[in-house]
């Protein structure tokens, strides 16, 4: 290449990329992952309100980005249960909107979905593939399944990534809530429901993946987690074992931890589409959350310890 060549190259504008959900965990590492091939422009909740649908498709359309990523939802699953309109207009009619949008723009939309479209009564230890029929069983499901079925329907170029059990080191998640209980009370026993299985996933891999799919120019509905599958017990053990705290956990049943909403007893999900198209990153959960512990443990423990 020539040298004038070369340097028009250096200096051609990035794609631009729209990252909705900018405050959360998979919007943290959205960000840091996808900045160098990108020009992220990053909205929180606070610069976008998914409950105006309207006018989070008007931002779309007045900066009019190669790529969307709507990384936000409303996940409170139990507040959903009383909460109905506001997940419906952030998980269901905001997605719609934001596709509306999309297709106007010529943009791809990634829409970031969840385990809890399946029923979970599959007795283990399958999992469900992205071919499986969905069936929600919480008003949070049937939100962000409204919100699936209305993005493959609006015509635009889209990636559905269905993923679960998400943590990382921004924000809030069951990990830094179990560390944050027994560090608080070392020597009481901790109840952990250990009759509902999934598959934990690192945000960061995650975030790491949605780059890979994006640049693949694969589009359709993928699911995207952590390898392999754990309790919640099991998880919660193996985590603080890791981070080298004392911890006296019990394991119990989801009988024994009542919820306002019903949670699938299985939630595991499998990278079928990933593994079919050569395109996995996604590596073991456990091997991701002894990676995780080693990058981040004095962070986690400065955190608690200050909160």
């Amino acid at each position: 290449m020539a040298q004038e060549e070369f340097v028009r190259a250096e200096q051609s504008p990035k794609p631009c990329l729209m990252l909705i959900g900018a405050g959360g965990q998979l919007g943290y590492d959205c960000k840091e992952i996808f900045s160098p091939a990108f020009a992220v422009k990053s909205f929180t909740s606070a610069d976008l309100d998914l409950t105006h649908p309207e006018a989070a498709a008007a931002a779309v359309l007045k900066l009019s980005p190669q790529i969307i990523i709507n990384a936000a939802a409303h996940t409170k699953v139990d507040a959903c249960e009383s909460e109905v309109e506001r997940a419906r207009l952030i998980n269901a009619q905001a997605p719609q909107r934001l596709a509306e949008a999309a297709k106007v723009c010529g943009a791809l939309l990634v829409q970031i979905s969840t385990d809890y479209v399946f029923v979970g009564d599959r007795a283990l230890p399958q999992g469900y593939s992205e071919s499986d029929p969905v069936a929600p069983v919480s008003v949070y499901g049937r939100s962000k399944l409204e919100g699936e079925e209305a993005v493959a329907a609006s015509g635009c170029d889209y990636l559905i990534v269905r993923t679960a059990w998400l943590y990382g080191i921004n924000g809030h998640n069951f990990l830094k809530t179990m560390l944050r209980l027994v560090l608080a009370e070392p020597q009481s026993e901790r109840k952990v429901v250990a009759d509902q299985f999934g598959c934990l996933t690192w945000s960061r891999r995650l975030a790491q993946q949605l780059l890979s799919l994006v640049e693949s120019g694969k589009r359709g509905l993928y699911h995207a987690v952590g390898e392999g599958s754990a309790s919640w017990f099991q998880v919660a053990s193996h985590f603080l074992d890791l981070m080298e705290v004392e911890h006296h956990l019990v394991p119990c049943t989801t009988a024994a931890y009542p919820t306002p909403a019903r949670r699938p007893a299985n939630s595991i999900l499998l990278n079928h589409k990933l593994k079919d198209d050569n395109l996995l990153l996604m590596r073991p959960w456990a091997e991701d959350l002894e990676l995780f512990v080693s990058l981040y443990r004095d962070q986690l423990l400065k955190e608690v310890m200050s909160a």
